[in-house]
């Protein structure tokens, strides 16, 4: 049976006995990481050896209503997207 996610309060306890910081204080740090990281993705946000954190255009299209097959044009759009560093893919899936 798989694990559950932890939770905000479980990290934060993790960060503050790691740390050897208070739990305010890991909330606080990890609050500002998450505020550093909403302003800097326009720019691309890094966390060195977890991923980087960008938001990428996507081009207007053509697709397909699945429930009519009418073709519809999609609108062109900007997209969030975080791509996965090679040491955080390396140390969760090793090569085989």
């Amino acid at each position: 049976m798989p694990s559950k996610p932890k939770t905000k309060t479980q990290i934060i306890a993790e960060l503050a006995e790691a740390g050897d910081v208070t739990k305010k204080q890991a909330a606080a740090i990890l609050e500002s990481l998450a505020n550093q990281a909403y302003k800097g993705a326009k720019d691309g946000f890094t966390i060195p050896g977890i991923g980087k954190l960008v938001v990428q255009k996507r081009n207007a299209r053509m697709g397909r209503n699945p429930a009519t097959g009418e073709t519809i044009k999609i609108p062109a759009k900007k997209v969030l997207k975080f791509r996965i560093a090679k040491a955080a893919k390396d140390a969760i899936l090793p090569a085989k």
